[in-house]
């Protein structure tokens, strides 16, 4: 086991699980994920400021309230209407909708439903309004090489959540 420690500057590997309030696993990884610590790269709820100063080997949990998770979540991002005004490709649960507002601001929305001729949509994340519970393992520390360092380590959403940041 490394004995360096976290700090700004140097490559984390992490694994993780994402829980909701009653324990159901939301998301997982077993391969660890890889970001500069203190760089560009943001994670959630103050995950950052919770694997400062740890080293390979320790393990972190935090519990974050929707307002350090995925926000609230706001009904006013959720519409239904007729089955038949809805395009064929979109006409099953989990398709994903961009739809755009009347200052020509862009979301993207989840097919959520479809019961009794209707069809409903979700502009909220999915674990929006949810507390969860994250259970973070650091795998690795070290000085990053000048690759790592000019790569985009964090993109993709491959840092808790998915999107989870």
């Amino acid at each position: 086991m490394s004995e360096q420690l976290i700090s700004a500057g140097m490559l984390v590997a992490l694994t993780y699980r994402i829980e909701d309030g009653q324990g159901n696993i939301l998301e997982q990884t077993d391969i660890p994920v890889s970001y500069i610590h203190g760089g560009q790269t943001e994670l959630i709820g103050g995950m950052d400021a919770a694997v400062d100063g740890r080293r390979a080997g320790d393990e972190v949990e935090l519990v974050l309230g929707p307002d350090q998770g995925f926000g609230p979540y706001d009904p006013d991002l959720t519409f239904t209407d007729a089955l038949e005004n809805v395009p064929p490709e979109f006409r099953f649960v989990g398709a994903e909708v961009q739809m755009e507002n009347e200052v020509g601001e862009t979301r993207q929305f989840q097919v959520t439903r479809i019961e009794g001729g209707k069809l409903t949509v979700d502009g909220n994340h999915p674990l929006a309004g949810k507390t969860l519970r994250v259970h973070v393992r650091i795998e690795e520390v070290r000085d990053p090489t000048h690759a790592e360092l000019t790569a985009d380590l964090g993109g993709g959403g491959m840092l808790p959540g998915g999107g989870l940041h």
